[in-house]
Formats: C-alpha cells, structure tokens, sequence
C-alpha cells in the first residue's frame, strides 16, 4: 500500500504516462474475478426497451451515471474511450481513474475503468447495460474487484463496502434517470 497523497491532482492530464495501481487489467470481463480483492457482483433489469438501452447505455459512457450518482466528474474526453482518463470529485476526495477497456456492441455497451495513484482503493469496476433483444429487456451490470489502495483506507474496513454498495445503488438508479 502507498502513502496517502494529502491532494492527488483533479487534473486528468497528469495521470497520462502513470501506471495503474493493479496488475490484474481487464479482470472485470472475466467470469471469475481476481483472487484477493473484494467483489461486487450486480445485475438488475432497468426496463425494456431499445430506446431505454441506448439511453442508458449513453449515460454510462458520457459519465451522466456518475454526475447522477453525485460525483463531479473531469475526464480527458467527453466519452469513455480506452485510455481515457476520469477524476471523480466526491467533496474533496478526488478518485482518478483510467479507461482500460469499451464495450460498443449492437445490445452490449458500456466500459471498465481501473484505479491510478492517489484513488482510495485499487482495483477495476466495469459499467454495462445489455438489451436483450428476445424479450426487450434492459439490464445493467455493474462489475468490481477492489482492495484498499492505502492505509488509511484500509482501517474503514465495512466502511469502505457500505460506500461501494451505496455508489452502486446510485449508479443504477442514475442509468433511469
């Protein structure tokens, strides 16, 4: 675990050439996520329709998930892109993030972010929405295997999960918005 960085930058530029902070990259797309990291695991019928999964799917990728969720969000692009990099603002604990991988299929869409230095966890959450187009339904997916990225984080313990599982409800609840 690193030390605490008392203000790790808002600014999305300074995070281009800085490594993730986990070795695991892409382990979010895999049926069995990495071993020694907390998981979450959730999956939930959002509506039906082509047109609430376009909608939905737009709200992933252009970060309106995350300003619905509460978060201010600064990113090096307007759209999820691979390397795109996202400094989340949440009061003054800033969650810089970088883009790792982008789902663009005709009823699968969304993407994976994983942590960079100065992100209270370390690890990688991935957002997607799926249209099934059978029986039209529209389901989210949100994906994540995380650990603590310092010390301090890590004395919150169950702290830490209760705020994952409410950024979590948040982020669904935002996807209908």
């Amino acid at each position: 675990m690193d030390r605490v960085p008392l203000l790790p930058s808002a600014d999305p530029d300074s995070y281009f050439s800085t490594p993730l902070t986990y070795a695991e990259i892409g382990g979010t797309a895999h049926e069995s996520m990495p071993a020694d990291y907390h998981h979450v695991d959730v999956e939930k019928r959002i509506g039906a329709g082509l047109e609430l999964f376009e909608r939905a799917g737009r709200r992933i990728v252009e970060w309106d998930m995350h300003r619905g969720a509460g978060l201010r969000v600064r990113s090096s692009a307007a759209s999820a892109t691979v390397d795109t990099v996202v400094v989340l603002l949440l009061g003054p604990v800033r969650i810089p993030c970088r883009v790792v991988e982008v789902i663009d299929e005709s009823h699968h869409r969304g993407f994976a972010y994983g942590t960079l230095p100065g992100h209270p966890e370390s690890g990688e959450e991935r957002f997607t929405v799926r249209h099934d187009p059978v029986t039209d339904a529209v389901t989210a997916h949100i994906r994540a295997f995380s650990r603590p990225g310092n010390r301090v984080v890590a004395l919150g313990g169950p702290l830490n999960r209760a705020t994952q599982r409410i950024a979590t409800g948040r982020y669904l609840a935002a996807l209908t918005a």
